[in-house]
């Protein structure tokens, strides 16, 4: 079942390496803290009033121009986005429809919407990740 080992602490699969550089279990700056998923039936944490949540339906059904590109993404920029469709453009050249409902100092969380399954699914992503966005 699985491979013999002299030493079984030679070689751990889950363990992280400190030795490794691309283990991300000892790299902070990799590793975001993305915030619980919301609870179901999207009602929120409560005081956030109404609107608050998960989105009420489907993205717009068009796909905008991309707008200029920024050297890097402001938390305060996106922040304005908050709870409103957001169309993000990705460095790797990813591009979709995303509802965002948390954003921190590093990195935003919220919904994606995934037009193959047609349904939103809960997402985050690290701000230097986003080339640009724009929010509606």
């Amino acid at each position: 079942m699985y491979p013999y080992l002299a030493n079984p602490y030679e070689f751990y699969p889950y363990a992280p390496n400190a030795y490794d550089p691309y283990s991300y279990a000892f790299n902070p700056f990799d590793r975001q803290m993305m915030p619980p998923p919301p609870p179901p039936g999207g009602g929120g944490f409560p005081g956030q009033g109404q609107g608050q949540g998960q989105p009420p339906g489907p993205p717009p059904g068009f796909t905008p121009q991309q707008q200029a590109t920024a050297f890097a993404v402001d938390p305060g920029g996106i922040r304005r986005c908050l709870y409103r469709n957001t169309y993000v453009w990705l460095n790797n050249g990813q591009q979709f429809w995303f509802y965002p409902t948390f954003v921190g100092r590093n990195s935003t969380a919220g919904f994606r919407w995934f037009p193959g399954f047609r349904q939103w699914g809960y997402f985050g992503i690290d701000l230097r990740q986003i080339s640009s966005f724009t929010c509606f």
